[in-house]
């Protein structure tokens, strides 16, 4: 009874969040600063719009183009209180657009655009982005700011604050910690890509043994096991991503998207039918190189700055691996002492692959879908 109460969690857990192709809440902003004036463009998921000014006005589910047109007010007024703009002279006016839409893999995207006039010229730019922090903390803002013909970028929202930009130049560091802290929230923040990592780790710490699982007799398989994987997956999304970054192999957005749903679906039906038990890193590294593309579509929207290119894909892939570290120990600890137990074994093994394949299959579904 306890294992089955345990499975309905799971599959009630996927249900509920399998209305999104993605968890993760980002928008796409792009500045380009000439003298006093800066033109830009905030792309904003029409969910998260929805969230915020409510633009289903019939209340019907669905956001159609007329609902958008008639909330263009109501959202140009909601961006003017979140998003403010300012320099060394004061703040500076901003101006907003005719709202369009734009299609992306993981749905559709308000496109606004806005032009900012400040007191004087700028020498230095302060974004204090605040778009919905009280709706949804986990949102965060991707910039590339151009100024001088050179590129920097930064993640906007939560707990930081304002971020404050030097145009006349900026440092390799600045660089460096920018691109880091994006590599750490894109993982955190990419559901699939964990949770194919998940489906691939469940089994490290078991053995496969006359069809059937059992707990491994020390920690030393169980570590080689998840070093293996990691390691894997690391080496071949890190491939791809730098193919992809220097414009040397491009995948369409919709088929890499659908492709990691589909990779998501293998690995985790593995562990309830397994055909690969030992050699669990074959799948995580070739997998993991569609993944790479994946990450690679995050830092094209953000741009390589001339100048640090390399250092802005070592820093990103290295916030991977770091906030896939992270999720690999606070994990990896729990599986190994429940290892042996009814509630694992019984359990979070068949039943909580099973609800990450149901999961991916949505996923699938809606992506390859549009």
């Amino acid at each position: 009874m306890k294992t089955i109460t345990i499975a309905g969690a799971l599959l009630l857990l996927c249900a509920a969040v399998s209305v999104q192709a993605h968890v993760a809440s980002n928008s796409f902003l792009t500045m380009r600063v000439a003298d006093a004036r800066v033109d830009g463009a905030l792309e904003l998921a029409v969910r998260d719009a929805e969230i915020a000014v409510g633009l289903d006005s019939n209340h019907d589910g669905e956001v159609t183009w007329g609902e958008v047109r008639a909330a263009q007010g109501a959202l140009a007024l909601y961006l003017s209180q979140h998003l403010q703009l300012s320099g060394p002279d004061g703040r500076c006016a901003l101006q907003f657009g005719a709202v369009e839409v734009n299609e992306r893999v993981d749905g559709n995207y308000l496109w606004q655009p806005f032009t900012a006039v400040c007191p004087g010229v700028l020498r230095q730019l302060t974004v204090d982005y605040r778009v919905l922090d009280e709706e949804d903390p986990s949102h965060r803002g991707l910039l590339t700011l151009i100024a001088q013909g050179v590129g920097q970028t930064a993640v906007l929202g939560g707990p930081r604050g304002a971020h404050s930009f030097d145009l006349r130049h900026s440092s390799i560091a600045s660089t460096f910690l920018e691109y880091l802290q994006a590599g750490i929230w894109h993982i955190w923040s990419g559901i699939d890509h964990l949770l194919f990592l998940l489906s691939l780790l469940l089994p490290a710490v078991l053995l496969r043994r006359g069809h059937r699982w059992q707990a491994v007799p020390q920690a030393a398989p169980a570590f080689f096991n998840t070093l293996a994987v990691v390691t894997a997956f690391t080496l071949a999304h890190s491939i791809t991503l730098s193919l992809a970054a220097f414009d040397i192999i491009h995948l369409p957005g919709r088929l890499t998207e659908s492709a990691i749903a589909a990779s998501i679906i293998v690995g985790a039906l593995n562990n309830v039918f397994p055909v690969v038990t030992e050699a669990r890193w074959r799948i995580a590294f070739a997998f993991g190189l569609l993944h790479g593309f994946g990450f690679a579509s995050v830092l094209s929207e953000m741009g390589l700055p001339q100048g640090a290119r390399l250092v802005s894909l070592v820093s990103f892939n290295l916030g991977v691996e770091v906030g896939q570290l992270a999720v690999v120990l606070a994990v990896m600890p729990f599986a190994y002492l429940l290892r042996g137990t009814r509630l694992y074994q019984g359990a979070v093994m068949p039943w909580g692959s099973t609800a990450i394949a149901g999961l991916a299959l949505v996923w699938l579904i809606q992506r390859a879908a549009g």
